[in-house]
């Protein structure tokens, strides 16, 4: 019932041979997922994030930012810190250890969260549309 956010395996960072510069978890003045504090059963604590809750920024050596999005209604329960001091396992391994964030789907919507995901043949064939379409 959790979901973890990852960069898509079509992203801009990880198809042009781009250098990752930065990551940031600080998303305006008064916010910053990393001050995301939870504890308990309940996950008290943690932030409420939308479908257009920003998650981070990623800034690239080309000078591109990237601002990563929730994309899903849930509680924030974990952001990984260790992209930060080594940016790198974002692109050398993007759906394991170079996971951005962590969310917990309210319990009544996560199902309506998996039934509306594509399957991998579903989004390989999205992304083969947007190629012969470009």
């Amino acid at each position: 019932r959790i979901c973890v956010i990852t960069l898509a395996e079509a992203h801009p960072l990880l198809q042009s041979g781009k250098t990752i510069k930065s990551i940031n978890y600080q998303i305006s003045a008064n916010c910053s997922r990393l001050q995301n504090k939870v504890s308990g059963k309940s996950k008290r604590g943690a932030q409420f994030l939308t479908e257009l809750a920003p998650l981070c920024r990623i800034s690239s050596s080309d000078g591109e930012e990237y601002t990563i999005y929730s994309c899903i209604r849930g509680r924030l329960i974990e952001v990984n810190e260790n992209i930060l001091s080594n940016p790198t396992i974002l692109q050398e391994k993007p759906s394991t250890e170079g996971y951005i964030a962590v969310v917990l789907p309210k319990f009544e919507e996560s199902k309506s969260v998996t039934q509306g995901l594509l399957t991998r043949k579903e989004y390989e064939e999205v992304l083969l549309k947007r190629l012969t379409s470009s």
